[in-house]
C-alpha cells in the first residue's frame, strides 16, 4: 500500500549503517513512523531535522509494517531558531509534546494545521509565546482534556471569570469561587482571548495549561512525565519577565 501526505518531522533515530527511522506528524495520517534509506548519510542527515516540513510518500506491503518513506524537504525551520534561544526551546517543546501525547496513526487535522501555523511563526519572539500558549489549549482539546472557559461552573455566569478548577478544567467566577478561591488556578484573560497579553499574563496561562498537561494528559500516557523540553521552554520564556 502507499500514500502521500505533508508532515512535520518530529524525531529521527539512526537505523543500521546509514538509514534512519523518522517520526512525522502528517496532516491526514497523524503521527506516523517510517524508514528512510540513507537517512543518516551526508545527503539526508542535515535535512532531517526536527521541525522540517516534508512531503512524504509512505510504502509498505502490509498496513501494520513500519514501511519506508520517500521524503522531499519543503522547508527547513533551522534558520528560524539559530539566533533565538526562545525559538529553539519552543521548537523542541512542540515536537517533544507531539511525540509524547499523540497516538500513532490517528489523524488530528486541526492540531496539525495549528502546529504548522505555530512553527511558521518561529523567530518572531514578540508574538510566539502567546501563539504557543493558544496551541497548548488546542493540544489539550484534541487529546480529550480541553478547558471549558466560557461560563462559571458554579453559577453559570459568563462575566467576572477569575479562576479555573484544577480538577474539571472549567472556569469559575469570583462569586462562584467563594471560600474555595485559594484552591483554584488563576484564570488570565489571555486564555480566553481577551485583551492584550503581557508576558506576565502569558506566564500565568502557561502555569494553567502546564497543570493540565502534567496532571491530566501525562497520566493518560502511562507512567511517564511530561518531556523536559516543555519545562525548558517555560524557563527560557520566564527570563523575559
Amino acid at each position: 500500500m502507499e500514500w502521500r501526505d505533508l508532515g512535520i518531522l518530529l524525531a529521527t533515530r539512526r537505523h543500521g549503517e546509514g538509514s534512519a527511522v523518522i517520526d512525522v506528524f502528517t496532516a491526514g495520517h497523524g503521527r506516523h513512523a517510517g524508514l528512510v534509506r540513507g537517512g543518516a548519510g551526508r545527503r539526508f542527515a542535515p535535512l532531517l531535522q526536527p521541525g522540517t516540513q516534508l512531503d512524504v510518500t509512505w510504502r509498505a506491503r502490509l498496513p501494520a509494517q513500519l514501511g519506508t518513506y520517500r521524503v522531499e524537504p519543503m522547508r527547513s525551520r533551522a534558520g528560524l531558531v539559530m539566533d533565538s534561544r526562545l525559538a529553539l526551546a519552543g521548537l523542541n517543546a512542540v515536537t517533544a509534546l507531539l511525540s509524547f501525547c499523540l497516538p500513532e496513526r490517528a489523524a488530528h487535522e486541526r492540531l496539525y494545521a495549528e502546529s504548522e501555523r505555530l512553527l511558521d511563526l518561529l523567530g518572531q519572539d514578540d508574538v510566539w509565546p502567546l501563539a504557543y500558549l493558544r496551541w497548548e489549549l488546542v493540544l489539550l482539546e484534541e487529546t480529550g482534556f480541553g478547558l471549558d472557559l466560557a461560563r462559571c461552573a458554579v453559577t453559570g455566569a459568563s462575566d467576572d471569570l477569575a479562576y479555573v478548577s484544577p480538577r474539571s478544567g472549567r472556569a469559575v467566577s469570583r462569586a462562584g469561587a467563594g471560600e474555595w478561591a485559594d484552591r483554584l488556578l488563576p484564570l488570565p484573560d489571555c486564555l480566553r482571548g481577551i485583551g492584550p497579553a503581557p508576558d506576565s499574563e502569558i506566564a500565568a496561562g502557561l502555569r494553567v495549561t502546564g497543570h493540565f498537561l502534567a496532571q491530566h494528559l501525562a497520566p493518560s500516557q502511562g507512567d511517564h512525565p511530561l518531556p523536559d523540553a516543555r519545562a525548558r521552554f517555560v524557563e527560557v520564556f520566564s527570563r523575559r519577565l
